[in-house]
């Protein structure tokens, strides 16, 4: 499944391809593109589902959350988010490309991956999905964006 979110917004998202919104047409090409029915149903979903966090209103999640509040993770979730994934998460805070409530929403979509517990470069593009979606983190996106793509300058040792 992660593997048709990454297809979908490298292709549709990173580029200047217009996005399909007939799920029909969608899920044609990506039959076409060579993925399962089952793993298109289920990415359709997750696409469904994050368009659903960013437009909601009630956020329960957040409920008594203060900017001082430290994420105490859910053993569910320490499963899926190694040591190093909550130590990205925890500097994109520190450095306000997360704030606590696209935080939540990256936390809710990743439970929602099939599979192992997610690599650090597969977190990195869910922030990136998420921020993108979510409505006036356009700074955020930038920000995550160049520390996605950005390059090593100079000798590596």
């Amino acid at each position: 499944m992660f593997d048709i979110l990454m297809y979908l917004f490298e292709t549709y998202v990173q580029s200047d391809v217009e996005l399909l919104f007939d799920r029909e047409e969608l899920t044609e090409e990506l039959s076409r593109a060579g993925f399962h029915a089952e793993e298109i149903g289920k990415a359709l979903i997750w696409i469904e589902k994050l368009a659903d966090l960013q437009g909601s209103e009630h956020k329960p999640y957040l409920a008594g959350v203060k900017a001082s509040s430290v994420r105490v993770y859910h053993p569910k979730e320490l499963q899926r988010f190694d040591t190093a994934c909550r130590g990205f998460m925890q500097f994109l805070e520190n450095i306000q490309v997360l704030s606590a409530t696209t935080r939540e929403m990256v936390i809710d979509r990743v439970m929602e991956l099939d599979g192992e517990p997610l690599s650090l470069d597969d977190l990195k593009w869910v922030v990136l999905m998420v921020l993108f979606n979510a409505p006036g983190n356009e700074h955020a996106y930038n920000q995550m964006e160049d520390l996605v793509f950005e390059q090593p300058e100079g000798l590596l040792h």
